[in-house]
């Protein structure tokens, strides 16, 4: 090193540190996560769905049917219409957001118009998780890959898939809490 000031030192010098500062800031900074990028997208997306997919029917299956009409106070959610909202949105995601239309027969756009049969609800419930598996294992890498609009900004179909995912994760915590005021114990949490 020189004994020269740093304002005296040769240009040579100071880009040479510049582009090993570089260097090393690329090196050290991580890539944005892409589907094409991450393989393992898909089984991580369905083991994290599965896991919450599980927890909602068992709890969906766990409350008495006389609470299905029940909530915490007025103008919040019944039981029944937030397993029909985590539905609606099963079906809503893919269809505006990824172009998969729903099995034929289902108005995700009334689901939420429906009553309080546990049952019914539970059946509804059940076969949203069922559709978005279909959905998943329809998508190629490259489906997961293709630039969509979600909430007004392009992502890849993938993240259309994380918020879906997100989305029941919200509610199922809301059904824990439901659940817990009706005095129902989660089934898997003993």
């Amino acid at each position: 090193m020189s004994n020269r000031p740093a304002h005296t030192r040769p240009a040579a010098a100071c880009a040479s540190a510049a582009a090993l500062l570089a260097a090393a800031i690329a090196v050290l900074t991580p890539a944005p996560a892409h589907a094409q990028d991450t393989p393992d997208f898909r089984a991580e997306f369905k083991g994290q769905f599965e896991a919450s997919a599980r927890k909602l029917v068992a709890l969906s299956e766990a409350m008495p049917a006389e609470s299905y009409s029940w909530s915490p106070m007025e103008g919040v959610m019944t039981v029944a219409l937030v397993y029909r909202h985590i539905a609606r949105y099963n079906y809503m995601y893919p269809h505006l957001n990824l172009g998969i239309d729903p099995p034929k027969g289902v108005d995700y756009q009334t689901l939420e118009e429906g009553g309080a049969d546990k049952a019914e609800v539970a059946r509804i419930l059940a076969e949203s998780m069922d559709h978005v598996r279909a959905v998943v294992d329809g998508m190629s890498d490259a489906d997961l890959a293709a630039p969509v609009e979600l909430y007004g900004r392009q992502v890849a179909s993938w993240a259309v898939l994380l918020q879906l995912v997100t989305h029941m994760n919200e509610h199922l915590g809301q059904s824990i809490a439901y659940a817990r005021m009706n005095r129902v114990v989660p089934p898997w949490s003993g």
